[in-house]
């Protein structure tokens, strides 16, 4: 079996003693796995993925990621160059004026060629179907637009991992189609917060739900055609 690609062991986060978040979550996501983390709202799920990419420190635990444990702020530069984290609200994503810098943004600290990198912008942008937006200002596109711009910022890294917290948030229906087909063509192993069921169903490989601050295996809902023979 492949080695996890990222592996939490026994982690526990509270933001004050009297509001503790994880409990003791054992965690692993190995190459290939697309896993659907669902729970309640509150549930800690944003919190989890902030604590893989080094945004917030365990209060316990062990953090592994790419076949090293991360402990420091330093130990998480190479973390957050190799797993892209889309963030629940694209607003704290997007800083740049333009949909193209914002885009180019990541890629450019790379230290990648500024040819390969327009390249690059366009390509991901026409993925979304946002061929044409990179001279608009992003912070006068719609919310659904400036959840694929949002989207776009983190492919364009072309991590290794993604965790991908809501990213249907506020698309309409054609626009959920397109970021599945995208997402079901991608190599990377996943992570997928969302509460649309109906989105995650063809993706995942597996399931997971967080409660109460631990992790439990959890049964993925039904297929719509067998919801109609029921019916």
């Amino acid at each position: 079996m492949s080695e996890a690609l990222v592996r939490l062991d026994g982690v526990s986060f509270a933001y004050s003693p009297d509001r503790p978040v994880l409990c003791g979550c054992d965690f692993e996501l190995r190459a290939g796995q697309r896993i659907a983390l669902v729970g309640p709202n509150g549930s800690g799920k944003t919190t989890l993925l902030a604590i893989i990419v080094g945004l917030l420190r365990p209060t316990s635990g062990v953090v592994e990621v790419l076949g090293k444990p991360r402990r420091r702020e330093a130990d998480f530069y190479e973390v957050r160059r190799h797993v892209g984290l889309l963030f629940q609200h694209a607003d704290d994503q997007l800083f740049c004026p333009t949909v193209a810098e914002d885009v180019a943004f990541g890629p450019l600290n790379l230290g990648l060629p500024r040819p390969q990198v327009r390249d690059l912008v366009a390509r991901t942008l026409q993925s979304l179907g946002l061929a044409g937006y990179e001279r608009r200002i992003t912070y006068k596109l719609s919310g659904g637009e400036k959840r694929l711009v949002a989207l776009a910022t983190v492919l364009a890294m072309q991590p290794q991992v993604l965790l991908l917290d809501e990213p249907t948030a506020g698309l309409d229906e054609a626009s959920v189609r397109r970021i599945e087909s995208i997402l079901l063509g991608l190599p990377q192993a996943m992570v997928l917060v969302s509460h649309d069921r109906k989105f995650l169903q063809p993706l995942a490989t597996h399931w997971l739900r967080l409660e109460q601050g631990r992790l439990y295996p959890h049964e993925p809902p039904r297929t719509l055609a067998c919801d109609n023979a029921a019916g």
